[in-house]
């Protein structure tokens, strides 16, 4: 398919694809699908191998947040059944994190419900940062806390922490439509703080909210222009209890065309499979290592993922690798961008506050369809940080 062969040389020159090129790959049919994740691959390893770097999240502060994000089952008025609790102390996070790393995570990342930190909130992670830190060697620590303020990025740099998370989810023309507590523009804001404090900067999107092709290809573009080091590929569960709660919109084969549109866009970034894999890419989650390089390792913030070792398996069944504390993940040039950069200057992508659980199915209607809605394959989290079982990893 000449669309692919040009897409593949573009990869590896690292030259962006026209709009008109990222539109096609979403509208190819699936009968190409594997020609498409076969050539999207080919970039991949291209810039990143065979490597698979885990990522493991830690959940400091959940639920009751003031925003009312419609993607998020910790939002102003959200109903669903979810853990809540208030900040976790240092010790206790540590010990959430030492869990991941136990379990191979190469990097931690911190997320905290509400708008955005106070100064004695950013004091609260540094300390959490330290004590993760001094109890794992060689971890890397990303910081997920909302809209920043002036100054705070630069205070959890000194912290110790490697990288910062804000994700734009959607594109600009429609954040008005998910969200009315804050603007496109504040999430812009705050990646930007991130990137002028020497943080690496991760950003990525939610599939599924019901956008549209052209929907998917604005926010990818300006992610690239934005250029983050790590770009998480967020696909949408539908929470019971959120205004969402209906949006049953992706198959596996859509959010594979999706992977590799942002593949195609953003070649040489750490591109994260995040929140909502095992929902909708469900069997097919081994071909989408073939597009991203980067998964969350076992639960994620209030919906239970994939078993840990079920993780380790399938990255090790597709003939791949996880990747090492003492490997860079980004290429050279890439990672020689910002000086003083952390190990891998690859930006930990913290999942949105909203990568939870998922609604029940109606009575009295048939079973849905497999490419269609599966509540059934998604838990509420109960166990790992905020409660007194073990986690997942």
């Amino acid at each position: 398919m000449d669309l692919l062969n040009t897409l593949v040389d573009k990869g590896l020159r690292r030259e962006l694809p026209t709009r008109a090129e990222a539109l096609a790959v979403l509208a190819t049919s699936d009968d190409d699908l594997l020609d498409v994740v076969a050539a999207a691959g080919k970039v991949r390893r291209q810039w990143f191998g065979r490597r698979v770097k885990l990522n493991y999240l830690v959940n400091l502060k959940s639920g009751l947040c003031p925003e009312d994000c419609s993607y998020c089952s910790q939002r102003l008025g959200s109903k669903a059944e979810i853990l809540k609790y208030t900040w976790l102390k240092p010790d206790e996070a540590s010990e959430a994190a030492a869990a991941g790393v136990a379990g191979g995570a190469k990097r931690v990342c911190l997320v905290a419900s509400g708008r955005g930190p106070t100064d004695r909130d950013v004091d609260r992670v540094s300390k959490t940062i330290a004590a993760i830190k001094e109890q794992n060697e060689g971890v890397e620590v990303c910081a997920c806390l909302g809209l920043l303020s002036e100054g705070q990025a630069e205070r959890l740099r000194e912290a110790g922490a490697d990288a910062y998370n804000h994700n734009l989810n959607t594109s600009e023309g429609t954040y008005g439509d998910i969200t009315t507590t804050h603007t496109y523009a504040d999430r812009v804001d705050t990646v930007q703080k991130a990137h002028d404090a020497g943080l690496s900067a991760c950003s990525g999107l939610i599939a599924g909210m019901g956008e549209s092709d052209e929907d998917l290809v604005d926010v990818v573009f300006a992610l690239r222009e934005l250029d983050p080091d790590s770009v998480p590929v967020n696909f949408l569960i539908p929470f019971e209890g959120t205004p969402l709660a209906k949006e049953w919109n992706l198959t596996p084969q859509r959010a594979l065309r999706i992977l590799a549109m942002v593949r195609f866009v953003c070649p040489d970034v750490e591109v994260r499979l995040a929140g909502g894999r095992e929902v909708h890419l469900r069997t097919l989650q081994p071909l989408a290592l073939h597009l991203a390089n980067s998964i969350f390792l076992g639960d994620y913030l209030t919906s239970e993922g994939q078993a840990g070792k079920a993780d380790l398996d399938m990255i090790a069944d597709a003939g791949f690798e996880v990747e090492g504390t003492d490997t860079t993940t980004l290429p050279k040039h890439r990672a020689d961008a910002v000086a003083g950069g952390c190990g891998s200057h690859g930006g930990g992508a913290c999942a949105p506050c909203g990568d939870t659980t998922g609604e029940t199915a109606p009575e009295n209607e048939p079973e849905p369809a497999a490419s269609g809605a599966r509540p059934d394959l998604v838990a509420v989290r109960r166990r790992g940080a905020g409660t007194d079982l073990a986690p997942n990893a």
